[in-house]
């Protein structure tokens, strides 16, 4: 039996972040500020908004799309990276508000800064939920984005 000596291995660098990474995408948004998109992992992302030269807001997919309501400016991160804004529309709950793309939503208030909007298809159905928990929340609903705010003002758009 031969024995094989390995090479000592060489020191690998450290995996990239999104402060260090290049983004994979820039975006121009709604109000003409930018989003870097950064790739962290299979459907995991991250995208920095920057406008005038400074960091205005991150946000993150976490198992789920993730959405911002930025001043009546909703942008919507999708697990495969992809960035949508758009302008105004946003209703404040409780209440339930028609939106783009036929939907409905129910949106309820459960605590401060805590609410769930029911997205209710044509035929009366909820198809998703939204629950933003101290945190805006958003959602590719087959192409229409929804955004729901930890204030609870929904917008879609499609």
């Amino acid at each position: 039996m031969r024995t094989r000596t390995l090479a000592p291995s060489r020191p690998t660098a450290p995996a990239a972040t999104a402060r260090t990474a290049a983004p994979v995408r820039t975006r121009t948004l709604a109000d003409g500020s930018k989003a870097e998109i950064y790739r962290l992992g299979a459907e995991h992302y991250r995208a920095r908004i920057v406008g005038r030269g400074a960091v205005l807001a991150t946000m993150e997919t976490a198992r789920t799309d993730a959405g911002l309501d930025a001043n009546d400016m909703f942008v919507v991160l999708t697990l495969g990276g992809e960035v949508h804004s758009w302008l105004g529309g946003g209703h404040t709950g409780p209440g339930t508000f028609r939106l783009a793309g036929g939907w409905t939503a129910k949106v309820t208030k459960t605590g401060e800064l805590r609410y769930r909007a029911q997205i209710i298809g044509n035929d009366g159905s909820v198809d998703g939920t939204l629950e933003a928990n101290q945190q805006d929340a958003g959602l590719d609903a087959n192409g229409v984005h929804v955004v729901l705010s930890a204030g609870g003002v929904i917008s879609a758009h499609e």
